[in-house]
């Protein structure tokens, strides 16, 4: 499966998204940067409650577990966003795709963009690519880009080994007490 930069870069701020409370305004503009939106102009409250909504329809994305459910999930959410395909080089990155419209919000931009983006992995016949965490306490949403489809959470430096870790006391006390 190829992922271009562009498409990764629009995967990652999905899941971001879904991993990010959004409790006002300076969590908003604090996502926008992390992840370098373009043509976004000053956020307001209206803007909040927009990507929030966002943010719930791509739950139900990742949460799907039928093709076709999710197809249908992700064609309103593009159509909604009023998708507009147009060819860019901005920001010392080569020819790419960028399907929102010339002013839209960041709402649009997020629909838009996020809902082809997880459209494409649709295609590919990846949407088992969409997960969450496996630790039992965690649940966090991401995309296993792993070559063999492996991976199982979020973070293997923190979920992962976090549990590595645990199974492996409980057999060292299982061990100490035979």
């Amino acid at each position: 499966m190829l992922i271009n930069h562009d498409i990764r870069r629009t995967l990652d701020a999905v899941v971001d998204l879904l991993n990010t409370e959004l409790p006002d305004l300076p969590a908003l503009r604090e996502y926008v940067r992390r992840h370098d939106f373009s043509g976004i102009g000053a956020l307001r409250e209206p803007d909040l409650a927009a990507v929030r909504s966002a943010r719930d329809r791509f739950i139900q994305v990742f949460d799907s577990q039928d093709a076709r459910a999710t197809a249908d999930l992700l064609n309103a959410l593009v159509a909604e966003a009023g998708t507009t395909p147009r060819l860019t080089d901005h920001d010392g990155y080569d020819w790419h795709v960028h399907y929102f419209a010339p002013g839209a919000s960041l709402a649009e931009h997020l629909a838009a963009d996020g809902g082809m983006a997880l459209a494409f992995l649709l295609v590919e016949g990846e949407l088992e690519r969409l997960r969450r965490c496996g630790a039992p306490d965690c649940g966090r949403a991401f995309i296993d880009l792993s070559r063999n489809r492996s991976r199982r959470y979020c973070d293997g430096r923190t979920c992962g080994n976090r549990l590595h870790v645990a199974a492996y006391r409980a057999r060292r006390r299982e061990a100490a007490a035979e």
